[in-house]
């Protein structure tokens, strides 16, 4: 499958689940929610993939964590929030960077239409 095919796949999988649960869950409970659906789906699910940040070649062991890494080419980044920041944008973009990925989906679960919630974000796509 293309990004793009796993992005739509992924983004009717979120719209059924805010459809069924509605906001105002946690982050996490939305992540594993939507990781159990997709793996119903039977597309390959990633949860909390550790991200190296390497600099000057040294592989320096920070913590980044991407919330789902749908088909080895789709991150998702899960959120919960009343208003989406400009931080949580460049998250997702420096995430494509340091991954080498070209397709990420930044979804704020916390909106009444899931639609509004939806962004992509993409590197050198």
């Amino acid at each position: 499958m293309t990004e793009n095919e796993i992005a739509t796949v992924i983004v009717n999988a979120s719209i059924k689940l805010h459809k069924l649960v509605g906001p105002g869950l946690l982050e996490s409970a939305y992540e594993n929610a939507l990781a159990h659906d997709l793996k119903e789906l039977y597309i390959e699910v990633k949860q909390q993939v550790a991200l190296p940040f390497i600099y000057k070649t040294v592989k320096l062991d920070v913590g980044y964590r991407v919330d789902l890494l749908v088909g080895s080419k789709v991150l998702i980044e899960v959120k919960s929030v009343e208003t989406l920041a400009p931080v949580h944008y460049a998250q997702t973009l420096t995430y494509l960077r340091l991954s080498g990925l070209k397709l990420g989906l930044l979804i704020n679960f916390n909106e009444l239409l899931l639609k509004d919630g939806i962004h992509r974000i993409v590197n050198n796509l």
